[in-house]
């Protein structure tokens, strides 16, 4: 995997991102990948908040690959700085390559050089599969998790 690089996303990696997010049962019920225009706006929230990574995987100069990291200070924890990994994905023909953990192993790297104390994600819990992804790399489901839809 030496051919991969990991760099933050631009505008023009903003429709192969999105198609990634919509290319599995529930990402196709929540995206728009024929109107880029929401995208648009909240790249450019990204964009502005130093403590949003948003990273693609480019391989051959195609994105193959993205997730965002976000960086949390807090007071609880003895105030802890915690990320938060969302939005993982990777492309259909990259699954099973290695390239999902590549991109976490990127996330839980950049958590420790943002003196980070906690990583911690979601995962929604129908994807199984993740699930025993994520506990392969070493994460521990240790909470029940809550989403109220506004």
């Amino acid at each position: 995997m030496s051919d991969l690089e990991i760099r933050p996303v631009t505008s023009d990696d903003l429709a192969p991102v999105v198609a990634m997010l919509a290319d599995d049962p529930l990402g196709a019920q929540r995206e728009s990948p024929d109107d880029l225009t929401p995208y648009r706006v909240a790249f450019q929230r990204l964009a502005d908040d130093p403590n949003q990574h948003v990273v693609v995987a480019v391989r051959e100069g195609r994105v193959v690959g993205t997730l965002q990291l976000t960086i949390v200070p807090g007071l609880s924890r003895r105030g802890a700085t915690r990320s938060i990994i969302e939005g993982v994905r990777v492309h259909r023909d990259e699954r099973g390559s290695g390239l999902g953990t590549r991109l976490v192993q990127w996330a839980v790297d950049e958590s420790r050089r943002q003196n980070c104390q906690l990583v911690q994600l979601t995962s929604d819990v129908s994807r199984e599969d993740a699930h025993r992804f994520y506990e392969r790399l070493g994460f521990t489901a240790s909470h029940v998790g809550f989403k109220l839809a506004l």
